[in-house]
This record gives C-alpha cells, structure tokens and sequence, in this order.
C-alpha cells in the first residue's frame, strides 16, 4: 500500500518551517539589529581560514553550506501553540548578538576569525517548531560547528566550573575570556584540523541544498 502524503504531518510541517527559514535573505552577522521573537538561525562562513576552504569556496556567490544551525527558545516558553510566531522578548536576536560577540572576542584575540566573514539567516517561529526546525536543518546539512567541532554554542560555565576541559572550538579559535580558563585539551591543532578536513570529506556539500540568497 502506497503511503498517502500528508501535509499537516508533524514532520512536513517541521520542513515547511525550515524551508522558510532557507528563504529568508542571508545577512551579515555584524549588521544584525535588535528585533524580537525565538526561533532559528543558520550562519555561514566565507573567510580565508583553510580548515573551512570547502565551505568558504561553497559561500563564495551565495550563502549556501552552513558552519552552524541554532535555535533560540524563550525562557518559560508557552505550554501551548498558536497559529503565529512568537514575539515575546527578543530570545533570537540575543542568541545571534551572543555568537556574533564570541567570534569578535576571537578575532580580537587569536584573530582566526573574523565577524565580516559570517552571514546568518534567522526566522521568528512558533515556540512549538523551533526545536524540530532546528533538528531537520542539523540532518540535512550536518554543520561541522554542530558535529565536529564542539563547543560553539557553550556560555561561561561559570566561577568554579572552569576544571572542565575547554571546548574543542576554542582549542582551534582561541579568544573567548572564559574558556581560556578553562582546562588545556590534549589534542595537537593539527589533529583537530585533520578531523575538520576528514567531516568534511565524509559529509561535502550539496548543490542540491541551501539556498540562494
């Protein structure tokens, strides 16, 4: 028996929230402006650091491969759904202006990456789709920054957390005050270039996905 398609299926409707998403126009990160609501994000790198030279190259005309899918759910989220996106506080501009901060303390730094090399698209949803629209956004595309390479997403632990190792992100991008603090990894630079360069073999870029900006 053939399955019968339908549109109202929690899983078509996850898609139809990321393919929207997809739509909206890739802007620089740098030039983002306070706006309110929660939901998802995905950001794209364009810049000289050679670990990314296959992602760069994809970006070079249009944001199409991302480096990194978010989401931004607000604080004492609503039990329930509506039938329009949620614009109580402002959870998703402060997640980018927070990602947005950790790549400029980064430069200011080790200076291995730069905010003007970043573009994001980010769309307002409904509190109920941001976690599976972020989902199917990571399965498709399968961001080294989500799999990779840990650690990009982590705030501050804290004032006698810092005995944790430091995450994997920041042995390659130091920068960030806090996981400076944070316990020295033992892996060589070198190894965790060579694990960048062995995902993105394993996992390339398809033509097929994305969107044109």
């Amino acid at each position: 028996m053939t399955d019968v398609y339908n549109p109202l299926d929690k899983i078509n409707l996850g898609k139809s929230v990321a393919e929207a998403l997809l739509d909206c126009p890739a802007r620089p990160l740098g030039s983002i402006e306070p706006f309110e609501g929660a939901g998802i994000y995905v950001l794209y790198y364009d810049g000289p650091h050679a670990a990314y030279a296959p992602i760069a190259a994809a970006n070079a005309s249009a944001a199409r491969w991302p480096i990194y899918i978010g989401k931004a759910i607000p604080s004492g989220g609503r039990k329930g759904a509506s039938l329009a996106a949620s614009a109580r506080g402002s959870a998703l501009y402060k997640r980018l202006a927070d990602h947005r901060d950790s790549i400029r303390e980064v430069e200011l730094g080790s200076g291995s990456l730069a905010v003007a090399d970043f573009q994001v698209r980010h769309l307002a949803v409904d509190d109920i789709w941001i976690p599976l629209g972020e989902s199917l956004l990571i399965a498709q595309f399968r961001p080294v920054w989500n799999i990779a390479l840990d650690g990009f997403g982590n705030h501050d632990p804290g004032k006698g957390r810092y005995g944790g190792l430091r995450p994997l992100w920041d042995h390659l991008h130091p920068g960030r005050p806090w996981a400076d603090r944070c316990a020295a990894r033992e892996e060589t630079l070198d190894e965790v270039r060579s694990r960048i360069a062995d995902f993105l073999v394993a996992h390339p870029f398809d033509d097929g996905e994305g969107a044109e900006s």
